[in-house]
């Protein structure tokens, strides 16, 4: 466990997370999560394909709707 970090549930909700990646597929929601590395490869991607690999951020937000998912400090997302 890191300094400053407490064990636990995290306070950014799964619900929030998921929303932003369907209606922002371009990693915003893995950015609100904490998560920067995924969601700056997800707005690569999205670039470098002009726009058609947004489908990835919009499956992972229906994951992260269905599953849950961990914030960057690898604590579990609140519902």
């Amino acid at each position: 466990m890191q300094p400053g970090y407490s064990q636990g549930v995290s306070d950014k909700s799964k619900i929030v997370a998921g929303i932003l990646q369907i209606l922002l597929p371009f990693g915003v929601g893995r950015f609100y999560m904490g998560d920067t590395k995924t969601g700056v490869i997800q707005l690569i991607v999205t670039l470098v394909t002009c726009g058609f690999g947004g489908i990835w951020g919009v499956i992972d937000g229906i994951l992260i709707l269905v599953k849950g998912g961990v914030d960057g400090q690898g604590r579990p997302l609140r519902d």
